[in-house]
């Protein structure tokens, strides 16, 4: 399978490296974590362990005798198999002079995040990855990631079918095996079925009535359910931007699959026109466009929507600079503003509002209102 350049991301590992006694690299099992860890060693001439391996020396202990003596760059992959290592890595990263540089590999978890903060506090930089994006595969590939999503194996199969195979497979692994290896106890049935119903909410406000009630489980547990799929990275929920307006505003978050390729498969939809002519269209790219602005604008921790009771609202609204810009995301030819997102851009002040749309063309079309091609995200935004 070819090899797909992520010059971003093993920027933002050295510099951690650089930077901290500690690096994490954290994101969803296939994303290419593990690949990118072992060319990095393999530059660094480091030693890498995998945790998952019943071989590895790393064993209850005797793993300070094995780590303490080592040199230079350390890769522990599946760090969360051993969550023990995290108090001796303490011990490790402290020592003068500084001997190792310790690269930490793992899926995320509740579980995980906690032992890492509570051991690794003021010595660990945080590096989170996701899959392929448009700057890494290109723009002119988008409908093929949007379609198949970014896990490189999924976008790199040899054929819609394959891709579609492998995505399925990776979901009934994630169910049986890996969510288990967590530590998570939920049978895998219910939790297969909520993230099938959860597809179909895809860009909406998060509902646990209705979705529990749907699945004959009270809305805690509904909230537990989606709790797993954000902690496995599968899930994002992005929070409601609310202050003293003087209107009713929706305060629940809104829920997007992080992967359009998961979303796409959970749909049954496995090729490029079966996507297009899906009720589900206008979400899924809502989606899919949302998270490659999030990668382009590095805004995560600063992003927010809109809405309020009264029918005004913005899929996405940015903090940079203690200025704030929104997005709109629009699947068609030539969108144009409406009257709700003037609405909106006199409501929350806006410096600027794009209009995301699949065409080519860049070019303002109102006051304060762009109209941005989703290929041009990958090359900055003027701000």
């Amino acid at each position: 399978m070819k090899w797909v350049a992520r010059e971003t991301i093993q920027a933002q590992i050295l510099a951690g490296l650089r930077d901290a006694p500690v690096t994490m690299l954290t994101g969803p099992r296939q994303c290419g974590k593990t690949s990118i860890a072992r060319r990095i060693a393999a530059l660094r001439r480091g030693t890498y362990f995998d945790l998952e391996d019943p071989q590895t020396p790393i064993q209850s202990g005797v793993a300070h005798t094995v780590l303490g003596d080592l040199k230079g760059l350390v890769v522990l992959d599946e760090i969360q198999r051993q969550p023990a290592l995290f108090e001796l890595l303490r011990v490790l990263a402290d020592r003068r002079p500084r001997l190792a540089r310790f690269l930490l590999l793992g899926s995320a978890s509740p579980d995980l995040i906690r032992g890492a903060g509570e051991s690794l506090a003021g010595r660990v930089r945080h590096v989170d990855m996701e899959g392929l994006g448009l700057g890494e595969v290109g723009a002119a590939s988008w409908k093929r990631l949007w379609v198949r999503g970014g896990f490189p194996a999924s976008y790199l199969a040899a054929g819609d079918a394959r891709s579609m195979r492998w995505r399925m497979d990776f979901i009934q692994s994630l169910l049986e095996r890996d969510i288990p290896q967590l530590g998570i106890r939920v049978p895998a049935a219910a939790l297969r079925r909520f993230w099938m119903m959860l597809a179909h909410f895809h860009g909406q406000v998060w509902n646990g009535s209705e979705l529990g009630q749907a699945m004959g489980v009270k809305p805690d547990t509904a909230r537990r359910y989606l709790d797993i799929l954000c902690g496995a990275f599968m899930v994002r929920t992005l929070p409601p931007w609310f202050e003293n307006v003087g209107k009713r505003l929706v305060k629940a978050p809104k829920i997007y699959f992080r992967d359009s390729g998961l979303l796409h498969a959970l749909l049954g939809l496995e090729d490029v026109q079966q996507a297009l002519s899906h009720p589900r269209l206008g979400f899924s790219w809502e989606g899919f466009a949302l998270d490659e602005v999030l990668r382009a604008t590095g805004g995560a921790q600063s992003a927010y929507f809109y809405r309020t009771y009264a029918g005004a609202e913005l899929d996405l609204l940015i903090f940079r600079r203690d200025r704030r810009y929104g997005f709109e995301f629009k699947f068609g030819d030539a969108p144009r503003p409406t009257r709700g997102m003037h609405a909106v851009i006199k409501d929350l002040g806006l410096e600027k509002l794009w209009i995301i749309y699949n065409g080519d063309e860049a070019h303002r079309v109102a006051d304060r209102v762009w109209l941005l091609p989703l290929a041009h995200i990958s090359r900055g935004i003027e701000w």
